[in-house]
């Protein structure tokens, strides 16, 4: 789909995608999995610097698959069921497309 084509809709759903696509975020959804965790303890539980794990933690947070709550001065991160319910949606649309039939041919001038 051409980029000026997209609705609000497929890019909220491309955003999700992006979001998941990179290893150090899919670690810290697999630790929310589990419980809500603050900052310091996602940071000691993959040992990685606070700056990159607070860039990762924007960006799932941008696609909507977490959410954050301050508490005092620590900020605590938990998995949003609802976005991840919508791709689960999605994809299990995907898979109730029904057999497409095949493309014409081309004309040969085409070529």
């Amino acid at each position: 789909m051409s980029p000026t084509l997209q609705t609000d809709s497929s890019a909220t759903t491309l955003a999700k995608f992006k979001a998941l696509s990179d290893p150090l975020r899919l670690a810290v959804i697999e630790l929310l999995r589990s419980q809500e965790m603050c900052v310091c303890d996602l940071r000691d539980r993959m040992d990685i610097a606070q700056s990159k794990l607070s860039f990762h933690l924007k960006t799932l947070r941008e696609a909507g698959l977490i959410a954050a709550r301050q508490e005092g001065r620590w900020i605590y991160y938990r998995l949003n069921p609802t976005e991840f319910g919508e791709l689960e949606d999605y994809l299990s649309a995907l898979g109730q497309i029904s057999p497409q039939r095949s493309a014409n041919p081309c004309a040969p001038d085409r070529a």
